[in-house]
């Protein structure tokens, strides 16, 4: 957690709204922060629908590999979360504290274990203080609250510097749907089935295969199409949850009518909190979207929208306010697509930068320059058409990135 917040945290929203069926409490574990808040617990009613995407790293830690197992259960009731320490390649012990931990939690609220998810983040081969963590179970039982999305948000930091949260409400046919969710991430955040942390509730009734299928859904374009540096965590995880208290007809096809109308509030949902955790990068100044179009499917231009997003030489080209589109140029082809020269065009803001094969006619390098001086920098390239079309968010690379990492552990 750092002592100044990003200067590209946006204005979040005022209202926070409590999920019917969904219970948070926080408190201080001590298990590597002192003086603040580094452990959660999300409790949930009977009956509620969760569903969560994972990262695919072969590294993940045994919080993602317990949670891969028990996803598929029916009936889950509860997560519970630790800031500090992701507890990955720490060997039995790591699993020994896994099952530590799960059974004192389910001791307390008297559910079974394999009703619980975990999910851990923070430092990564040093094993977990289970003790601590243990012994701080019984204020999380004792002090559960419909109100605490905020706290909890702030205790799930790391290096972030400002509590990511969202929430929204809208009416269908006469039902009044809430959804509410936190995330945390700051660093080591590339695209691999999900983000760091991220939880989401909703009252919805949805049936469990739809709320997975959605999930994934929207995962993709959002979660999933955000990169601060690269690097993708051990610990990634999207959990979202549905208790089923809203008066909807439950969703249980695609052909609902409702299915669309609660993906696009999720997609809302999730885009917030994907665009929070990237203006919250690790030493970012600016925020970078880059879209890409007219190529062969979109799988193609997801790959060469992240190679610009995911290259140093344009990240710290746009740090130093440098219209140095040519970083551009090699940040595509470096992806070995084949593409027509004369069709591309790269767009720097409203700034056409390349046209026929060579830079545009009109290129002004004091407009481009200028430009490059705002805190938001939009890149289009467009491959002849507008088909296929692929967006991806980033953000600069700084000195500050080198600071905040070289002394991660310290």
């Amino acid at each position: 957690m750092s002592a100044s917040e990003s200067p590209l945290k946006p204005k979040q929203v005022k209202i926070i709204h409590p999920i019917l069926g969904v219970n948070l409490s926080f408190t201080n574990s001590g298990e590597r922060y002192k003086n603040r808040d580094d452990l959660i617990l999300i409790h949930f009613n009977i009956n509620s629908k969760l569903a969560g995407v994972f990262t695919n790293s072969t590294a993940a830690s045994e919080a993602v590999k317990w949670c891969k197992k028990i996803i598929k259960n029916t009936d889950i009731r509860a997560i519970i979360v630790n800031a500090g320490n992701a507890n990955v390649f720490t060997g039995e012990i790591g699993k020994g504290a896994i099952e530590k931990i799960i059974s004192k939690l389910s001791s307390c609220l008297k559910i079974f274990k394999n009703q619980i998810l975990i999910a851990q983040t923070g430092v990564i081969g040093e094993p977990l203080h289970t003790n601590k963590i243990v012994n701080a179970i019984s204020k999380l039982t004792d002090n559960l609250s419909s109100n605490n999305w905020l706290s909890a948000a702030k205790a799930i930091m790391t290096t972030d510097t400002y509590p990511k949260y969202s929430s929204l409400c809208y009416n269908f046919e006469g039902a009044k749907i809430h959804l509410t969710g936190i995330a945390k991430g700051s660093g080591m955040i590339a695209p691999n089935m999900a983000t760091m942390l991220a939880f989401i509730s909703t009252d919805i009734k949805v049936s469990k295969p739809i709320l997975q299928k959605i999930l994934e859904e929207v995962n993709e374009e959002t979660f999933n199409a955000i990169t601060v540096d690269g690097d993708t965590s051990t610990s990634d995880t999207v959990i979202i949850s549905a208790t089923g208290m809203a008066e909807n007809k439950i969703i249980k096809s695609k052909k609902d009518k409702h299915y669309e109308k609660f993906k696009s509030a999720l997609y809302t949902i999730s885009k917030d909190l994907a665009l929070q955790i990237v203006r919250d990068g690790e030493g970012a100044s600016k925020l970078i979207s880059v879209r890409v179009a007219g190529t062969q499917n979109k799988k193609i231009s997801k790959k060469i929208a992240f190679s610009i997003a995911n290259s140093p030489l344009v990240k710290t080209a746009i740090s130093a306010e440098d219209a140095n589109w040519g970083r551009i140029i090699m940040a595509i082809g470096k992806t070995r697509e084949i593409f027509n020269n004369k069709k591309l065009k790269i767009y720097l803001g409203k700034y056409l930068i390349t046209s026929n094969g060579k830079r545009h006619n009109r290129y002004s390098e004091n407009k481009v320059s200028k430009y490059m001086k705002n805190s938001e920098i939009e890149i289009y390239v467009e491959f002849g058409s507008k088909r296929n079309e692929v967006s991806v968010w980033t953000c600069d690379l700084t000195h500050k990135y080198i600071d905040i990492n070289g002394s991660y552990r310290s």
